[in-house]
């Protein structure tokens, strides 16, 4: 060996080592994001105009939205839908970017949504693995729930992609004890709970999964601090929003829970499968408290008070798709199916998601279409007839496009929605309102199907009026509503009443 060549070899003996670079993500963690993610957005795009119709909720997303920051805070605050009002605040400057349409008001939705199917892949990957990831995030994109929230302009998608990254973030924080963590962590919940205040439920179910999981006690009390300053933050909302319980007041009835059920069975059968690898949180602690305990602790709290809707919880399904990625990808592992066997199932479950996949992006998928509803208004009512609302906070079923109703005069309204400041308008006193109906030949009364009548005297009022002076001349049914004409009842007419 040569001088030069023991000075090389020497040298790279007791040189320090270089600091080795830290691996950047590999091709299944990008999979893992991508896939998920891009099915999330094909799905959503596609029939996402729902041939351009719109329902309730929607439509007040869509003109709340269209309305000033300082007239949006008045009316949420004020009126209705405080819950709603950073959403609604969102919206307004994504229509100031982009444009009011149809597509602007559901895109966030959709990309949304698309985070979120992100989100749980790459949960179930380090929980579970790269395919584990992989079908947890496909699974999560093909449930029906999360199709059809994908394509709706209300903040439900938003809350499941905030929840989903929150739930990540817990994960990653409790091995570790930089506070930054916990910090963002907490500062997700707390903007899910915002946008929408049953996203504390999920916070509910973290905490049990620390329990469960048997974490360290510094990181459960370092949730258990997160925690505390997340309901602090949320607090002042929830007092203010209390006063408007009225808003729920139409959950009343049976509550329909059978997709719910449905899931959290299959969803505890799968978890009895050894899923996942072990660490300080395990898949089936984590994944069977959010696909229950929202849900669960809803339905209890209904007992005193109706308020269980499922897109409420909509981000337990973020549970569901976890426990069957992960239960697929450990039946793949112990080889319990062939190849042949695996293809017949998978080929089974996507047309099984056929026929949901197709009506939901349908109009009559959705409990009501206010364009129908509009466009039957115009179509029944002559230029100069009366228009009448059964109840007044119904206004909103034709608001969506004013063209609808331009040429009708509405009959109870004293102040417009806009300069109320509220939703549906301020109304008449109820002897101004019959005094009005009395004047009119014809009149177009708006119905919202399966709504019960109200007691208070302005639709008493209106009823009695209809009543006693009118007859039915023929109803429309719509989906979501009635439209009925009435004319005036000669027989009947008010004595020196004028006619139009």
């Amino acid at each position: 060996m040569s001088v030069d060549e023991h000075a090389l070899v020497l040298a790279r003996t007791v040189s320090p080592p270089v600091p080795g670079r830290r691996p950047s993500p590999g091709p299944a963690e990008a999979v893992v994001v991508i896939a998920p993610s891009s099915l999330t957005v094909a799905l959503g795009l596609w029939g996402i105009r729902r041939e351009n119709t719109l329902w309730g909720d929607e439509s007040v997303t869509y003109q709340l939205a269209h309305r000033d920051l300082s007239q949006i805070w008045l009316t949420t605050t004020g009126h209705i839908d405080l819950v709603h009002a950073l959403y609604y605040a969102v919206m307004h400057e994504i229509f100031g970017l982009f444009g009011g349409g149809l597509l602007t008001l559901r895109l966030p939705s959709v990309l949304a949504m698309s985070v979120a199917a992100s989100g749980v892949g790459l949960l179930a990957l380090r929980l579970a693995g790269p395919r584990a990831g992989l079908l947890a995030g496909l699974v999560f994109a093909l449930l029906p729930q999360v199709q059809k929230y994908a394509q709706e302009g209300r903040s439900y998608a938003m809350v499941c992609a905030l929840v989903t990254w929150a739930t990540y973030a817990l994960v990653v924080a409790v091995p570790h004890r930089a506070r930054w963590r916990w910090v963002v962590y907490g500062s997700t919940v707390l903007l899910a709970c915002l946008l929408h205040e049953f996203a504390v439920l999920a916070l509910v179910a973290h905490g049990v999964t620390l329990v469960v999981s048997r974490v360290p006690g510094p990181a459960l009390r370092a949730w258990g601090v997160t925690a505390a300053g997340v309901v602090a933050g949320l607090l002042p909302l929830a007092i203010r929003s209390a006063g408007q319980s009225g808003q729920v007041s139409w959950i009343g009835g049976p509550v329909r829970f059978r997709y719910l059920l449905v899931v959290a069975v299959v969803g505890v059968m799968c978890a009895r499968a050894p899923l996942g690898v072990r660490g300080p949180v395990r898949l089936s602690a984590l994944a069977v408290p959010m696909l229950v305990l929202p849900g669960l602790l809803l339905l209890m709290a209904s007992v005193v008070k109706p308020l269980f809707v499922d897109r409420y919880v909509l981000y337990s399904n973020i549970g569901i798709a976890l426990l069957l990625g992960a239960w697929m990808d450990y039946f793949h592992r112990r080889r319990r199916f062939s190849s042949r066997t695996t293809w017949i199932a998978a080929v089974a479950v996507l047309t099984a998601l056929v026929q949901p996949s197709l009506s939901l992006r349908t109009p009559q998928s959705r409990s009501n279409d206010v364009t129908a509803i509009g466009a039957a208004v115009r179509e029944e009512g002559r230029p100069g007839d009366g228009l009448l609302y059964l109840a007044g906070q119904h206004r909103i079923l034709t608001a969506a496009n004013p063209e609808d109703t331009r040429s009708l005069t509405d009959l109870a309204l004293a102040q417009d929605p806009v300069s109320s400041n509220t939703l549906a308008g301020v109304e008449l006193p109820a002897r101004d309102i019959a005094a009005r109906m009395l004047d009119f030949d014809r009149i177009v009364v708006v119905r919202a199907a399966g709504a019960h009548p109200l007691s208070d005297p302005q639709e008493e009022a209106k009823t009695s009026t209809l009543r006693r002076y009118f007859r039915e001349y023929g109803t429309r049914h719509v989906n979501g509503a009635r439209v009925t004409v009435y004319v005036r009842d000669r027989h009947a007419a008010r004595p020196g009443s004028r006619g139009r």
